[in-house]
């Protein structure tokens, strides 16, 4: 497996965890204020505000990880694009109010700012394992 393969196997492992964590009652503080859509007064780790949409779409970008981890190139555009998606949704997050109707998912400040560094972090590895398996093999990657 190349490296950018192992990075979105990571992160996609990653994700599908913190979606599982997010319908566990303790982990998921005020569990029993667990919305589907919307403003939720449940937060994963006491800190992170969460929904059972939320949660789903971390389920799902987990699965999206791992089937984009097969092949490199899928892996590098899930890296990446999805890093841009999370970039988005930290300039969306923050733009929005957080009792306001476009909140849907929803967001609080400690989200938006994992979502920055989420998204950061995700283009850095699409990009840095793409660069480095380049240099060592001297020959573009596909």
């Amino acid at each position: 497996m190349r490296p950018v393969q192992t990075a979105a196997s990571a992160v996609g492992a990653a994700f599908l965890l913190v979606g599982v964590l997010g319908f566990i009652p303790g982990i998921t503080t005020h569990y029993d204020e667990l919305s589907f859509a919307g403003h939720s007064g449940a937060l994963l780790f006491g800190l992170f505000a969460v929904s059972v949409l939320h949660n789903l779409v971390h389920l799902l970008f987990g699965v999206l990880g791992l089937l984009a981890a097969k092949r490199a190139q899928f892996a590098r555009a899930f890296l990446v694009a999805g890093g841009g998606l999370y970039v988005f949704l930290w300039v969306y997050g923050s733009a929005i109010g957080e009792h306001t109707a476009a909140n849907f998912l929803p967001v609080n400040t400690a989200d938006n700012w994992l979502h920055l560094g989420l998204g950061a972090g995700m283009i850095v590895l699409g990009i840095a394992t793409t660069a480095v398996e380049r240099a060592r093999s001297n020959s573009p990657v596909n």
